[in-house]
Order: structure tokens, then C-alpha cells, then sequence
């Protein structure tokens, strides 16, 4: 850590290492300012938006169209508004201008970028690092760049013939469903194609219709569903509480409290639905970590999940899709992350770990939104309260790795994107790069989808690699390894309601924050070393 720091430099150095974190911070904020600032409205008329369902419609804000008199529907590009006319919408028309106009959007991030990654290879240089990614891995799990190179390259073999396969499959319904409207055909599925035909594959192999199954997951029976599984299994009562002092009226203040002596452990807050000005992503943040102050007694930790969920209908509560349910149930994983834990420092308190152990947790808890078990506790439709039916369940389980091979190689991309841009051992201002390209190119490359004619520049709103993921994107896909060994290991064979196997979660896990590594975490857990053998299986490799 005292060369991490640059404790050893001479004052020079260290003033210049100082102004370039202050500026690299500062950039860090411009960038994520300008993706919330530079949320586009587009305009579609309801023609355009064929296959979208009536409750999209509902409450919209619309307008006369000017020049051809059209009625015209107000379309943004937060998440609920964005994936569902990329699913949804049939004109494919209608879904190229949307995606196109999501990637031209904050122009502005590139050059912050491209800032960013020369004052990173900068303070790198000047700590006697090869790159800004030697000096990020270096505490990590997978320690190298060549370990992270290794670990893509393998799972990327063992992706492409799954990925070549379901990319087949969804051309012969392109073919199709665009021969059968008289268009001409290009013989490659678009970025705005890959949600789409995936929604239809699903729907013709599975028989999966994701807009009724939401239908059994209404926001208040999920929010309670949710609560109750994590209080069942961490052995803690939450109660909600008055949430005046918060920073909007939709915000909920939750108490947390050890079920057993009824001791206080923390406060959570939930904001969960979009509106003008919020950040657009989903997410949790510490607001206060928990320490142990100087006279023993303990300060307690609030954090806050923050999200873009469906928002309800003058008609309809709110609905979640079933990738929302997913959603909710990781980033909760992360908030009991930083409110479980128990930690002397606050330096290390609850997802201060490894960059590339910290998804694993609430990673390991995604696996609950397909356990029928889990799911016939609190799916219930929103009109007549019926559980939703084992056969649903059951189809929705079956698909589940459908799209996983095309899926996983996206995140390949951006993981060796980021790998790529933060690996290079010569400044950038001697040898430039075309952030923009290589990003293009590689996602062509590695996933074969193709972003069309257009100019676009998608990587301005990739919040992540400006977010505190430099060098670690690569981490979402590691710690998936950990927390698939973590759930059929332990949950899976002992049971998802089996006390012991939560305590030792809540105690062995999130318990430590990053006060022990996670490999150390890891085999208190597991009573060994980690292994990818259930991650491959819940890919469908194996």
C-alpha cells in the first residue's frame, strides 16, 4: 500500500501523482454527469411502436407531429423505455433509430476518456508500473493481465460454437420474419436485432411470453418477497421506517436489526424507480460504512440501492420484467453486502474487497429468481393473486441459458475492451488509439453483432470503465466462477432455507468485508479451493 500511494516518491512526484487523481476524479464525475444530463427523447408514432404492449402507452407524453399530423409518443432512453422497444417494437426501422440514437448520445465522453486513460497510464509510469492495468491487478484475485488474458481466451473457445449456434438460429427468424414483410434481408443480426429475435427464439422454444409472466411480478409483492427471503435467510428483521430526511419522497428508509438478540445492525435506503435527473443505471452505494470507533462502541453502516425499474400505469402497478427481478435480487445482495458486514476498518467495510470478488456475493443471489421454490412464495398475479403456475416456472427455467453463449461473449468485449485500453506500457500521446474504433471493432470481433453504417459511439455511456471498473470489467464473468460454486456447493445441496448454510453465508462472507481476501473468504466457505465446474454447468457447457 505505501507504494501504491507513492509514499516513497520524491515531493514532485507525489504533487503531480496528487493532481492527477484530483483530475481523474473530476473526470470521473464530468462523465457520469453528462450520461444523466444526456438522457435523449425520441419520438415514435404508434404505428412505429407495433408490438409494444397498451400499458407502454399509458400515461406517456405525446404530441402532434408538425409535418405529418401523426400522433407521436415520447420515448427516452432510460432503461424502461429503452429495452422494451428494443424487444418489443417489430418495426426493426423503428428499433435501429432508437439504438442509433442511444449510441450517439454524450459525444463529449470520448475526449474524457481518452483523458482519463493518458493520466492513468501516467500515475502508473510514475508509481513504476508497465501499465495502469499491472497496478490495478496487483491486488486483485487474478493478480496479472496475463491471468485475465488466459481466463477470456479459454472461456471465449468454449463460448464461440454455443454463441455461433444461437446466432444461427436467430438469422433463420430474421430470414423470416423479414421476408415475410418483403424487406430485403442483411445477413447479420444488428444490435438492435440481438433483443428482439432473442425475445422471439425464447418464445419459440420455450413458449416463454415475458409480458404475462410480469404480470405476476408486481413491484409490492416482489419488494415484500424479497425482504422476507433475506430476512428468513440472514436471520434479520428490517423495518421500514420514516423517510423524511431522505432525498426524494420515493426513497424508503429501512431499519435493519439482527433477528436473534434484536441488536441494530444498519439502515438501507431503496430508490427504485427512473425520473428526470437520477442516475439511470442500477446500483448500490455506501452512504456511511460501519467501523469500530476509537471508544469500542460501533458506527452503524446506510447504504442505498438505486435503480430503473418499471415505473406503474394509471392502470397497473408496477411490473417488473423477469431480468428486472434478476436486477433487484443482485443489487440487494450488494446492499446486505455492506450491511452484514462487520469490520473494525472502515476501510474495509462490506463491498470494499477485491475488484474481481465484489459481484460474486450478490451474484450467488441471482440464482433465487429461478428456484420455482423461491418464486411460488411471492409471484402472485396482480389482478386475482393466483402464484404463478408451476408450468410458467418451469419454461421460464428452461430458458434461462438461452442467449448465454452471445451473452457471455459481450461481456468478454467489454472486459478485454477495458483489458485493451488500460494495458498499453507506451503513453497514448506518443501512440494514439481510436477509443471508438477499438471498441467497435472488438465488439464485432468478439460477439458478431454489428453496430451498422452509422457513426456511433457507443463507449461514451459506458458508466463502468469511468466508474471505479478500469482494469476490472473483466470481474464480473471471474467471480461468476465463485458464486456458481458457492450456490450448488452449499445452497443448492443443503438447501435454500437451511439456516446454517445462511448464517455461515451472512458470517463467512459478508461478514469479513475486505478484511480477509477473497480466496481466503472463499475456502471458509467451501472447505476448499473454488472450481469452475458449476459455472460451466449453469452456462450450459457441461
Amino acid at each position: 500500500m505505501y507504494k501504491r500511494v507513492g509514499m516513497q516518491l520524491e515531493k514532485s512526484e507525489r504533487d503531480k501523482l496528487k493532481e492527477i487523481k484530483k483530475r481523474l476524479s473530476e473526470l470521473s464525475i464530468d462523465f457520469q454527469e453528462n450520461i444523466i444530463k444526456d438522457d435523449g427523447v425520441i419520438w415514435f408514432s404508434k404505428n412505429e411502436l407495433e408490438g409494444l404492449p397498451d400499458d407502454f402507452f399509458e400515461g406517456r407524453t405525446q404530441k402532434e407531429d408538425k409535418e405529418d399530423g401523426q400522433v407521436k409518443y415520447e420515448v427516452t432512453t432510460k432503461y424502461p423505455d429503452l429495452f422494451p422497444v428494443l424487444r418489443m417494437a417489430k418495426n426493426g426501422e423503428t428499433r435501429r433509430r432508437l439504438q442509433v440514437f442511444e449510441a450517439q448520445r454524450c459525444k463529449e465522453n470520448v475526449k474524457i476518456l481518452e483523458e482519463a486513460v493518458e493520466l492513468r497510464f501516467e500515475a502508473a509510469k510514475i508509481l513504476g508500473y508497465k501499465s495502469h492495468a499491472d497496478f490495478v491487478l496487483e491486488n486483485k484475485m487474478a493478480k496479472t493481465v496475463a491471468n485475465v488474458e488466459k481466463f477470456e481466451k479459454e472461456l471465449r473457445e468454449l463460448l464461440e460454437p454455443i454463441a455461433a449456434k444461437e446466432l444461427e438460429d436467430m438469422l433463420e427468424l430474421k430470414r423470416k420474419d423479414e421476408g415475410a414483410k418483403g424487406a430485403n434481408v442483411d445477413d447479420c443480426i444488428y444490435v438492435w436485432d440481438f433483443r428482439y429475435y432473442l425475445r422471439l427464439l425464447k418464445e419459440k422454444l420455450y413458449n416463454v411470453d415475458e409480458e404475462k409472466i410480469k404480470e405476476y411480478f408486481a413491484m409490492e409483492n416482489v419488494v415484500s418477497g424479497i425482504l422476507s427471503i433475506y430476512q428468513e435467510m440472514l436471520g434479520l428483521k428490517f423495518i421500514q421506517v420514516d423517510n423524511s430526511s431522505g432525498w426524494h419522497k420515493d426513497a424508503q428508509l429501512f431499519e435493519v436489526y439482527n433477528s436473534e438478540d434484536k441488536s441494530f445492525v444498519g439502515h438501507f435506503w431503496m430508490d427504485m424507480h427512473p425520473r428526470e435527473g437520477k442516475y439511470t443505471h442500477a446500483a448500490c452505494w455506501s452512504l456511511r460504512p460501519g467501523f469500530e470507533r476509537a471508544d469500542g462502541s460501533r458506527q452503524y453502516p446506510v447504504s442505498a440501492i438505486v435503480a430503473n425499474l418499471s415505473k406503474p400505469t394509471p392502470t397497473r402497478p408496477s411490473l417488473l420484467k423477469h431480468d428486472e427481478l434478476v436486477t433487484f435480487f443482485h443489487e440487494f445482495g450488494h446492499l446486505m453486502h455492506n450491511i452484514c458486514s462487520q469490520t473494525k476498518w472502515s476501510r474495509f467495510h462490506g463491498v470494499e474487497v477485491e475488484r474481481d470478488f465484489v459481484e460474486a456475493p450478490s451474484q450467488m443471489l441471482e440464482n433465487w429468481c429461478w428456484e420455482p421454490e423461491v418464486l411460488q412464495t411471492f409471484a402472485k398475479h396482480y389482478e386475482t393473486n393466483e402464484p404463478i403456475p408451476a408450468e410458467v416456472v418451469t419454461k421460464l427455467v428452461n430458458a434461462k441459458n438461452l442467449g448465454a453463449g452471445l451473452l457471455n461473449l459481450r461481456q468478454i468485449f467489454f472486459g478485454l475492451f477495458d483489458l485493451q485500453l488500460h494495458s498499453l506500457t507506451s503513453s497514448p500521446k506518443v501512440n494514439p488509439i481510436d477509443i471508438v474504433k477499438l471498441y467497435n471493432d472488438l465488439r464485432l470481433q468478439i460477439s458478431n453483432v454489428h453496430s451498422g453504417e452509422e457513426e456511433t459511439w457507443q463507449v461514451a455511456t459506458f458508466g463502468h470503465i469511468m466508474g471505479g471498473y478500469d482494469s476490472g470489467y473483466y470481474g464480473y464473468l471471474w467471480s461468476e466462477v465463485f458464486s456458481a460454486d458457492m450456490f450448488y456447493s452449499r445452497f443448492k445441496v443443503e438447501g435454500l432455507k437451511n439456516k446454517k448454510t445462511g448464517y455461515d453465508y451472512k458470517n463467512l462472507v459478508l461478514g469479513p468485508g475486505g478484511s480477509k481476501d477473497g480466496m481466503d473468504i472463499l475456502i471458509d466457505f467451501l472447505g476448499r479451493e473454488p472450481n469452475n465446474v458449476s459455472f460451466l454447468k449453469s452456462i450450459g457447457i457441461y
